[in-house]
């Protein structure tokens, strides 16, 4: 793999932030993203699957905000509520029982928090 491409460097803090895997050219399948320079494929990316997702997106807000969700002031509880929904996190299944369980809040504070963001 052209490891020294310019593209692979460029996206390396994507596929850190995402979970995804760089593939070499010739690994490359269905579902895979090839990335393509100048009219040639230089890799390509393999994302991870869904299971664990909710996982992923947790520890880039926490890494974010500096801080384990449970940790966080209020104010910041709603910052990282705000960054969980821009990124999805809430179309997962369980979400926001999973996310009130890493804040230690109640579903109900989660609720609030989303509809105050969505008013």
């Amino acid at each position: 793999m052209a490891s020294k491409h310019p593209v692979i460097a460029t996206v390396q803090p994507l596929l850190k932030a995402t979970g995804g895997r760089l593939i070499a050219v010739h690994e490359i399948q269905n579902g895979d993203i090839p990335l393509v320079w100048e009219g040639e494929t230089v890799a390509g990316v393999r994302l991870p699957p869904l299971h664990g997702a909710l996982d992923r997106i947790i520890d880039g807000v926490e890494r974010e905000l500096g801080d384990k969700l449970s940790a966080l002031s209020r104010n910041n509880k709603q910052v990282a509520i705000r960054l969980l929904d821009e990124q999805g996190a809430f179309t997962l299944r369980r979400a926001v029982e999973d996310v009130a369980d890493a804040m230690g809040v109640s579903r109900i504070t989660i609720y609030n928090y989303l509809n105050a963001l969505h008013r």
